[in-house]
């Protein structure tokens, strides 16, 4: 069997969670299994990385920026290499460039295109542990790019497409999906399984566990997905592919604090203003979600939608570097999305109905309204993100 596992950066963060992670991964190696390991940079190294950049220079390039977060995936599978060999294991540590792992130009939020994998089964062969660095890959250019955020969960999905893996496991600080983040509503519950298209939309609005990247890798390969956690052995979360996996019409809630609405008032009600804006938007890379057009009036419209925060600014700044025919632009950042998101919403109706019901008992206006067949998400004042959540996880009994 070939499995892929993939550890984030608080299961590496310091010396003893390193030799954690290697014996564990050890333990499988040990019984006859291929491993091929991927990591994140430790602890908060990243972070770490962001303020050395920014106090040289407040608007790095973001070449430069890719160039300087290599470092820490590379000091992870250089440490994790050297303790498994102090364990009396066999492993060797392999970067982007050794791999290779081919990926589109975009500096910062790449995608991976194709990886050789003829390198990694080559050491396989020779009975070592593979650990290839999370979160990179190399351009056309042959420079350094980094995927985005949480990019490493979609370095080892890839792998495990692209070896052909038997199952690919995602290993975090917390033991599975949950209905919600325990965090912030208490009696959450794990789930035992989740389908691809859930999972994609939880990862997709703010659940945190996994990179959305990755689990649209993971339904397209049919890559079975195991989310686990690095500091206990329990089962975890099987995230896969068939019908609903639980008899729950719900079976998460989800919020994001990190959004912005941006408001354009006064647009032409003319054909094609709709598509001249988001087209001058997504030529910039700047990703949309939840969109309003008001019905026009007196010859014009308004239209808002909601992108992440640090997108906001640059979509005020591409708006008006591109149009000048409308009244005013406005940025609010303390909002908040939050979202319920289930396979068994398809069959049934009046759940977003009763999701606006639990909102309204706890006195929470709405500003926006996006749907779609398993998810149904709300714009709300952020301050109001976790009473909300907690309202909608228990109006549809999900802790229990």
């Amino acid at each position: 069997m070939l499995i892929v596992k993939k550890f984030g950066g608080t299961s590496v963060a310091n010396k003893e969670r390193i030799f954690n992670v290697a014996r564990r991964c050890i333990e499988d190696y040990q019984a006859g299994h291929d491993v091929v390991v991927v990591l994140s940079a430790m602890g908060k190294y990243t972070d770490e990385l962001i303020d050395m950049a920014k106090d040289i220079n407040e608007l790095p390039p973001k070449r430069e920026m890719d160039m300087l977060f290599t470092i820490g995936e590379q000091m992870s599978v250089a440490l994790m290499a050297m303790a498994m060999n102090k364990l009396g294991v066999p492993a060797i540590s392999l970067n982007a460039f050794q791999v290779a792992m081919h990926s589109t130009s975009v500096y910062g939020n790449a995608r991976l295109k194709r990886i050789d994998s003829e390198r990694i089964r080559h050491e396989l062969e020779a009975r070592k542990i593979v650990i290839v660095t999370g979160f990179q890959g190399i351009n056309k250019y042959d420079d350094y790019t980094t995927l985005g955020r949480g990019g490493s969960d979609t370095t080892a999905v890839a792998l495990a497409a692209a070896l052909h893996a038997d199952k690919c496991e995602i290993y975090t600080d917390v033991d599975g999906v949950y209905t919600a983040d325990p965090r912030k509503v208490p009696n959450a519950r794990k789930l035992d399984a989740v389908t691809y298209d859930e999972m994609l939309e939880l990862a997709t609005l703010g659940a945190g566990v996994l990179h959305n990247r990755s689990v649209e890798l993971a339904k397209k390969y049919g890559v079975r997905m195991v989310v686990r956690s690095s500091l206990n052995t329990s089962e975890g979360t099987v995230v896969r592919g068939g019908s609903k996996m639980e008899k729950m019409l719900v079976s998460g809630v989800a919020g994001d604090a990190d959004t912005a609405r941006v408001a354009i008032v006064g647009l032409k009600d003319e054909p094609g203003v709709a598509f001249k804006v988001f087209n001058a938007l997504a030529k910039h890379n700047i990703n949309i979600d939840m969109i309003l057009q008001s019905v026009g009036r007196k010859g014009t419209k308004d239209i808002s939608f909601t992108t992440n925060e640090e997108s906001a600014e640059e979509a005020v700044k591409v708006i008006n570097e591109n149009f000048s025919d409308f009244e005013s632009i406005d940025v609010d950042k303390k909002v908040a999305k939050v979202s319920i998101v289930g396979a068994g919403m398809q069959s049934n109706a009046g759940v977003a109905a009763k999701m606006f019901e639990a909102l309204y008992d706890s006195n929470i206006n709405i500003r926006m309204i996006s749907t779609s067949e398993i998810r149904v998400t709300v714009l709300i004042d952020e301050d109001k993100m976790e009473r909300a959540m907690g309202a909608v996880h228990d109006k549809f009994a999900l802790g229990e």
